[in-house]
């Protein structure tokens, strides 16, 4: 067998196509926009089993992935604790993207490669990158996310739309917070519900994916309304006056918009909150999306991941939702023997209809929690 695919995107979604592809005999040529690592992104990752799948069937070692949370706690306004047994296992963006990078040969990831323009030409995939060079392979993976470009020149009109609230996310060092302020956060998974809002913290892998207790990481994440028209540009403003489209990394807040937001935090949050979000150095934001799309094959190209479906975080399911896509499409591809045209359509009907169900309860989940346009952010 001498197939070749080529995926556009090198994040999570990317790396999970790449190495099971290869993992079946696939050489595989990875192309990233941009020109660094993106293991200094993102932030807690609850592991759900088909990542797990997905990184044993690469051939990856999955015994030191994350911190297991042994119960969850509901933080009440009247400072009670409502308990529940649940085990997790509790992980990060960037201990999942290290350990399928590492398994990827460098030599096929391509960084600072900005797709132009995709086209199929009979059996084969044409792809025209802004240096110019051009790429011909027997499969295209569109793995390139939210702002997916393979997906604008499929789908033009299907873009990611705001969901009326945004995520704050911090991180902060385990050994940062005083060992009385720790504790309620440690081993579990904490949620203090409001009006119209909630905040969750987990413990996460630290630094150089340490799980020795005292160096890992404190993961939090809050949901708040914020209105499109009138003030989701200024949110998305960062600290030298650029216009992010979805999100502001780490470090990249404007002072007015982050002193806004501890502000809010002083006067909302119940009190192991409030330290944890004042003990953050680097908060950052991104906005929750929307995407749905109606098809995912087109001739020899596939969409995966979040350049197809974006469902809600409140699902906790994007990551796996990634893998499975990369696991069905591997599988669909060993069972009709590598024939291109005949394993995406196979896959694509199990895939659009599993999208659809976590787009569909994600904004389930949101509706319940009542995020919604204009809900005041004063109440609670």
């Amino acid at each position: 067998m001498n197939k070749r695919a080529i995926v556009i995107g090198g994040s999570l979604a990317g790396l999970f196509s790449g190495t099971l592809l290869r993992s079946i005999g696939w050489q595989v040529d990875i192309y990233e926009r941009s020109t660094h690592d993106l293991d200094s992104r993102g932030g807690g990752i609850v592991l759900q089993p088909d990542v797990v799948m997905a990184l044993k069937r690469a051939g990856i070692a999955t015994d030191k992935l994350g911190v297991d949370a042994l119960e969850r706690y509901y933080l009440q306004k009247n400072g009670q604790i409502e308990r529940m047994a649940m085990r997790q296992t509790l992980t990060s963006w960037n201990i999942l993207y290290r350990s399928m990078r590492r398994h990827f040969p460098g030599e096929h990831y391509h960084q600072g490669k900005v797709l132009a323009q995709v086209e199929s030409k009979g059996a084969k995939v044409t792809t025209t990158f802004t240096d110019g060079a051009c790429e011909t392979a027997d499969l295209l993976i569109g793995a390139d996310g939210p702002n997916s470009t393979v997906r604008q020149q499929l789908l033009p009109t299907y873009q990611p739309q705001y969901a009326g609230y945004v995520a704050y996310r911090g991180l902060i060092e385990e050994a940062e917070l005083a060992p009385e302020e720790a504790e309620i956060f440690t081993e579990r998974f904490v949620f203090y519900d409001f009006p119209n809002s909630h905040i969750l913290a987990y413990v996460i892998p630290g630094e150089n994916e340490s799980l020795v207790s005292g160096k890992r990481r404190f993961n939090w994440v809050w949901y708040v309304n914020y209105d499109e028209k009138t003030e989701l540009a200024h949110l998305l403003t960062d600290k030298k006056g650029k216009h992010r489209t979805h999100s502001v990394p780490p470090g990249m807040m404007s002072p007015a918009v982050e002193q806004a937001m501890r502000d809010y935090a002083e006067r909302v949050l119940a009190e192991p909150f409030k330290k944890l979000v004042a003990a953050t150095k680097e908060p950052f934001v991104q906005s929750i999306l929307d995407l749905a799309v109606p098809q995912m094959v087109f001739d020899s190209i596939a969409l995966i991941g979040d350049a197809a479906f974006i469902p809600r975080p409140h699902t906790a399911a994007g990551t796996a939702k990634a893998a499975a896509n990369a696991m069905s499409l591997v599988q669909a591809l060993v069972d009709h023997s590598h024939n291109v045209p005949n394993a995406l359509q196979a896959w694509e009907s199990h895939q659009l209809s599993y999208g659809m169900q976590l787009w569909q309860q994600g904004r389930s989940a949101g509706d319940r929690s009542q995020f919604s346009y204009g809900k005041n952010r004063t109440e609670g």
